[in-house]
């Protein structure tokens, strides 16, 4: 990764053919379900077409409901890479069958072979997901999640489009059936050198009942609420995704007096942003899932959906344009530019919230959240149909202000969702700090375990020492602190957020010394990370002070490894007390370069204070 950047997932084995094989499947399931909708509306041409078209839709997201549950027990199961064989085979099958319906143009066999292929589909889709922790690297999870939404919007984008061209050419509905096979072998082909991937839980018994098995997956996760929140965060993207390309037809016809190609122009634009603002997403993620992104991403969908409602231009009096047109009017640009940065800031949103899935559900029960994700994911799919005929037909809204209410409505659903989870909040601002005033590198980076209790020391130089240490870390951390910083004005808001510890000489207040213990006490049993600055109080003169006893009373108390770490580079920042006391100057250092390095662990029995003073003066040497 640190050599070829993201894009060096697909020199590997590990990965390339399972990306390949899912952006083929995503390719031949849009190639296939288009060529239905052009031929129901063009050729098998009725008075019932539009019902026709409808049914089409709701039977290919009926399987979700139906088989998305028992998908997800299944991949959880049994060996996933002969499970995505079998799929793949049975995707031959139905493609055969599928050319078959397309040359005798019979709409009854082609609706029970587009639900059978939403069947399929459905049952690829938790193992679609939950492989990629079993072969690519934590480190690595996020741009592989960033490479598969790229090929997935780009291949569902480029199936629709190529659905379209062959249609209109001679001999085109056979050119479809020949493609729809050929892509189906090819993407079985693919599936074959995806390495294998074992079962994660081989004694789990098989619910076949949807309905239980789905509810019973909400309460084994209902703890776990970064995890639930996601997944209604997630399917919150597909409804407001869903709202947008379903009226980009008539929103393009109507408003901006585009013909069918600009409709495709429009719709490339959309989904092309949404595959560049995953990569930009796993970029500057630097290798770990950084959720500090997905408020960036809601606030730009928030931003630019509003001001695409401003952006519409008024164009009456103009008859249909063709692309060329279109384009060369100054009056487009507005409408152009925001449906890029919504696709972008999509891609922002999207990437980190299924990285965060697959990272933080349990192993044994991975698929069976991600198929609750994809039941979830289908029901506000629907309910966006619902919402659209509210909203346009009964309240009698115009596209434009329909947008509008949407981005709106996202808003909404953003602040709600960081209330309930403020790690969100917490890694945003985070995120910011560390990419505005401060380049952090890091080192030893390995030394901190992936799982389990411990405890972190470090010495103390700025009010944001707590901030860049979470920032580094790819595990949230608890973080011990004077009372006096913790009830900081203006950083209160944000010390209570990350859940800080306050403490107190038991001297000064021996309730809050007593009740920080307990905290302490209670995170390390519950696995957690706790970090404490054992000099007690920043630095006044840029050297390390005095190791208090207080790790030493942790570890007695808490036998857990500890792991000295040291900051460099922040004395004389806006936040510590060179010259002048911290926030008492003007910040004069922007984009300056600090590094967090770490040492090994050491054992709890052979832990104090005076050895991990003498270690973390060694980390951090001459630079202060």
């Amino acid at each position: 990764m640190a050599d070829g950047g993201v894009f060096s997932l697909l020199g590997k084995r590990r990965f390339l053919p399972y990306f390949l094989t899912q952006a083929f499947g995503a390719f031949n399931d849009n190639l296939f379900k288009q060529g239905i909708l052009l031929l129901f509306t063009y050729v098998i041409a009725t008075a019932d077409s539009a019902s026709l078209i409808n049914m089409a839709s709701g039977l290919f997201i009926l399987p979700f409901f139906l088989f998305s549950p028992l998908a997800g027990q299944i991949a959880d199961k049994i060996e996933k890479a002969k499970l995505i064989q079998w799929i793949k085979m049975a995707e031959i099958v139905l493609m055969i069958m599928a050319a078959a319906a397309f040359v005798i143009q019979s709409k009854e066999f082609l609706l029970v072979l587009l639900f059978l292929m939403g069947a399929q589909s459905s049952m690829f889709g938790p193992v679609k997901y939950s492989i990629l922790p079993q072969h690519l690297e934590s480190k690595e999870l996020l741009a592989g999640n960033a490479l598969v939404e790229m090929g997935t919007f780009l291949a569902i984008l480029f199936g629709t489009i190529i659905a379209g061209v062959l249609f209109v050419m001679p001999g085109g509905i056979n050119i479809i059936c020949v493609g729809i096979v050929v892509v189906a072998v090819i993407g079985y082909l693919s599936s074959r050198y995806i390495p294998d991937a074992p079962s994660s839980n081989p004694d789990l018994k098989l619910n076949f009942n949807p309905f239980i098995e789905t509810l019973e997956t909400i309460r084994n996760i209902k703890d776990n609420r970064a995890v639930l929140l996601s997944i209604m965060a997630i399917s919150w993207f597909w409804f407001l995704g869903a709202s947008y390309l379903t009226q980009f037809n008539l929103f393009t016809k109507e408003y901006l007096m585009g013909d069918p190609a600009v409709a495709t122009s429009l719709l490339t634009l959309f989904s092309v942003g949404i595959a560049i603002g995953s990569l930009f997403c796993s970029k500057l993620s630097e290798g770990q899932v950084e959720l500090g992104l997905v408020p960036i991403g809601s606030l730009g969908l928030t931003i630019f959906g509003v001001d695409l409602f401003f952006a519409t231009p008024d164009l009456g009096g103009i008859s249909e344009r063709g692309v060329m047109e279109f384009l060369s009017d100054s009056r487009s640009y507005g409408v152009l530019i925001d449906l890029l940065l919504i696709g972008i800031f999509g891609g922002f949103y999207i990437v980190p919230l299924y990285a965060l899935i697959q990272e933080r559900s349990d192993e044994k029960r991975r698929a069976q959240v991600i198929a609750l994700n994809n039941v979830m994911n289908a029901i506000f799919m629907v309910v966006s149909a619902a919402a659209a005929i509210f909203m346009l037909s009964l309240l009698k809204l115009s596209i434009p202000q329909y947008f509008l209410v949407l981005a709106v409505m996202n808003g909404v659903v953003a602040i709600y969702i960081y209330h309930q989870v403020p790690e969100f909040v917490l890694r945003f601002c985070i995120w910011m700090l560390g990419h505005t005033m401060y380049r952090v590198s890091k080192s030893g980076m390995e030394n901190i375990p992936q799982e389990g209790a411990a405890v972190l020391v470090c010495n103390h130089v700025s009010y944001v020492d707590a901030l860049l240490i979470g920032g580094a870390v790819k595990r949230p951390v608890r973080f011990v602190m004077d009372r006096n910083i913790s009830q900081m004005k203006g950083m209160a808001w944000f010390f209570k957020l990350a859940k800080t510890i306050p403490i107190t000489s038991e001297k000064r207040d021996p309730e809050v010394y007593r009740k920080a213990f307990e905290s302490i006490d209670e995170a390390l049993a519950n696995g957690e990370l706790v970090c404490i600055f054992p000099e007690g109080r920043l630095t006044k003169d840029g050297e390390i002070d005095r190791f208090r006893k207080g790790v030493e009373l942790i570890v007695e108390r808490n036998p857990v490894p500890v792991i000295p770490m040291a900051l460099r580079g922040l004395w004389g920042s806006y936040f510590s007390h060179k010259d002048k006391p911290a926030l008492a100057k003007l910040p004069s250092r922007f984009w300056s370069k600090v590094e967090l390095v770490v040492d090994a662990s050491v054992r709890p029995q052979e832990v104090s204070a005076e050895a991990l003073e003498d270690r973390v003066k060694a980390l951090r040497g001459a630079f202060a």
